[in-house]
């Protein structure tokens, strides 16, 4: 005779996600940065938006909670400067509460336009000032690492006077040697840098690399004294782009780089949309509005002509939508 008693209700499921509650980070919240209109329209089948288009976006980002955003390269060419000052003036006039972000080559040049959108539009620029640091870089540009720390301290130094925040990415980060590295860091941190940007820019990162490179970089800082944040920058080359980065996150990481629908250079970066919606179900950020999730992605899609894959996990027609 079958004795087992059956209950009103059935047992509440059980959550091995949170089972070992020790892997978590107990560090508050990232920030969120966007790159969509940087690295996003990097991405070879992309259209370069019209202005009305950027600005659009500009706000629901806002409306997403996104802490700060690339708002273009200023030095790249007239019309590129001109989106630039018209979105600033957008953030100031309307007194956003949104971080305009500008990159550059860690060079004088580069960074002199950034100076010249704060002069026309009163808003502050973070300046986010690149130079390869890895050895096939420095092969490929004929560079030493005595040249890049030159460089990266005249620049940084330029930026810091002109009342920049600086933010100094060393691109390739993930193949560079902790040598280079700890000379390149030390440096930028010396000459004013307030955050350093570690970049997995061809996607090499697993994450166990992303979470070795983070939690090296806090011992340097935090034995350096110094107060800089870190900054994780991922491509999905090997589809890791995403998971990379909540690694980085669990490490040290403080502010977190994406670009809506995962838009970016080759193969795109993490997509900004599910690293939100990751985060919040998580529990790390507040619940976001999935219809404004929706709405920024859409103004991407149409926008930038990137069509959206019917497999998108929040998006994805074949998969029910949002």
């Amino acid at each position: 005779m079958n004795t087992t008693r059956v209950t009103d209700s059935p047992e509440e499921a059980h959550d091995w996600n949170t089972a070992d509650a020790s892997r978590r980070r107990s560090a508050g919240a990232p920030q969120l940065h966007d790159e969509t209109l940087r690295d996003g329209l990097q991405n070879p089948s992309v259209v370069d938006p019209d202005i009305g288009t950027k600005i659009e976006l500009l706000h629901a980002l806002v409306e997403l909670g996104v802490d700060s955003v690339n708002v273009g390269l200023p030095g790249a060419g007239p019309r590129t400067f001109a989106d630039t000052v018209r979105l600033c003036r957008e953030i100031g006039d309307n007194r956003l509460p949104i971080k305009a972000s500008c990159a550059g080559r860690t060079v004088v040049q580069d960074l002199a336009p950034m100076v010249e959108v704060t002069q026309q539009t009163g808003v502050p620029i973070e300046a986010m000032t690149f130079i390869g640091s890895s050895p096939i870089r420095q092969l490929v540009e004929s560079w030493s690492v005595d040249l890049i720390r030159d460089r990266t301290v005249e620049a940084i130094r330029f930026a810091v006077r002109e009342g920049m925040e600086v933010t100094y990415v060393t691109e390739d980060t993930t193949r560079t040697p902790p040598t280079t590295l700890e000379a390149l860091f030390h440096a930028a941190i010396d000459a004013g840098a307030y955050r350093l940007c570690l970049c997995d820019t061809v996607g090499h990162a697993t994450p166990d690399g992303a979470h070795n490179l983070v939690s090296w970089t806090r011992r340097l800082i935090d034995a350096a004294g110094a107060e800089v944040g870190i900054d994780w920058h991922g491509h999905n080359d090997r589809g890791f782009a995403l998971l990379n980065t909540l690694s980085a996150f669990a490490a040290g990481a403080d502010r977190l780089h994406g670009c809506l629908l995962g838009l970016g250079e080759r193969v795109g970066n993490a997509p900004l949309e599910l690293l939100i919606l990751n985060l919040s179900l998580d529990g790390v950020l507040p619940e976001r509005d999935r219809g404004a999730l929706t709405r920024a992605c859409e103004i991407v899609a149409d926008g930038m002509h990137a069509p959206v894959p019917l497999d998108h996990p929040l998006l994805g027609t074949a998969v029910g939508g949002a």
